[in-house]
């Protein structure tokens, strides 16, 4: 399949960790110029970018996607060829306590990404937008449910999940009405190197490293298939550049894990690599109560995506999360600064 032919990109939500790793790899592998957007929310990181930081192909713009006029002007400026939409809220937890933010950014926000397309596409026949969305737009699975396809039905369980679901829907609209040039991507859990520490990965190798209670939901026994952060990074590109107008993939990582095989798994590798902490790491785990609607179980079959554009994972769960605890060890000093919050000093504005 012949890839278009891109020559500007606007990735919304770029200093995040999945917008990031995308970033990182069409400064280094493309030709692509990218206008990175991000509002600088706390999981917004702009030290996630300083390998590619002083690139030509690179430029930063400090915005907010909820504001239309803002936005609107960013896009009539730079004339894009393609949008990577990938700013969210997208944290389960904090959608159960503050909702209203999480309507705001990821329907609003959507809303005048979509607009702004609009206009763009009418000036540009070969523009596309792609959004990027999330396996829990389709609720949970039982256990010996078959995994999630482009056709599973939606039913979201979370003020989050229900949000990113509008948000699909409101761009397939636009697709369908407007004649707008979309495409579609849901994935499932990330993980990988520069992982805002509220997540389970990072939040786990982090407290085990200090010592701290490792807390796991109810039994620990909720199902997440997961995908190392830089394969979905490549995945999104292929899509972008290869994917069909219209079309929906889902992207996953082929490993469906529980959550206490995860933590343990990460305490077994630590105890391996940190021989001098004097810390039993498996002690740590404390299983603290379940959350409000907790889905019991994700999986993907990304077979559309393999057979029709040609990519696969390349890292295993066991590959990937070694590399990942790797990463965090090797680089004390970019955790440290998300964890003090000095992070926020690099933001412009």
């Amino acid at each position: 399949m012949s890839k278009r032919a891109l020559k500007k990109v606007i990735v919304t939500g770029g200093a995040g960790f999945i917008g990031s790793a995308v970033i990182r790899d069409l400064i280094q592998n493309t030709n692509i110029e990218v206008i990175n957007i991000d509002k600088l929310t706390y999981a917004g990181n702009l030290e996630s970018l300083k390998l590619v930081e002083e690139s030509p192909k690179y430029k930063f713009i400090k915005a907010d996607i909820c504001n239309k006029e803002e936005i609107l002007k960013i896009f009539e400026d730079e004339k894009p060829d393609g949008v990577m939409h990938l700013a969210a809220e997208s944290h389960v937890d904090r959608s159960i306590d503050s909702p209203a933010d999480f309507i705001e950014t990821n329907i609003i926000g959507t809303y005048n990404l979509l607009e702004a397309s609009r206009k763009v596409f009418q000036n540009n026949p070969n523009f596309i937008f792609h959004h990027i969305s999330t396996d829990e737009v389709f609720g949970d699975l039982e256990l010996d449910d078959a995994p999630f396809t482009e056709t599973h039905s939606y039913s979201p369980s979370s003020p989050y999940s229900a949000s990113k679901a509008s948000s699909d829907h409101l761009v397939r609209s636009w697709g369908r009405t407007y004649n707008l040039p979309i495409v579609v991507t849901n994935c499932s859990n990330n993980y990988g190197p520069f992982h805002f520490p509220e997540k389970l990965i990072p939040h786990v190798i982090l407290n085990a490293l200090a010592g701290k209670p490792l807390p796991i939901y109810g039994d620990g026994k909720q199902i997440r298939d997961w995908l190392f952060v830089e394969d979905h990074a490549k995945a999104l590109i292929k899509v972008i550049q290869e994917g069909i107008v219209g079309e929906t993939y889902v992207v996953g990582g082929n490993n469906e894990k529980a959550n206490i095989e995860v933590v343990e798994t990460i305490c077994d590798i630590l105890q391996e690599k940190v021989l001098d902490s004097g810390i039993k790491y498996r002690d740590l785990i404390t299983f603290v109560k379940d959350r409000p609607g907790h889905d019991r179980r994700y999986a993907i079959d990304a077979s559309k995506i393999k057979n029709e554009l040609g990519w696969t994972p390349t890292e295993s769960f066991e590959t990937g999360l070694e590399k990942t605890i790797d990463w965090y060890l090797e680089n004390e000093d970019w955790w440290q600064r998300v964890l003090s919050g000095d992070y926020k000093l690099t933001r412009l504005g």
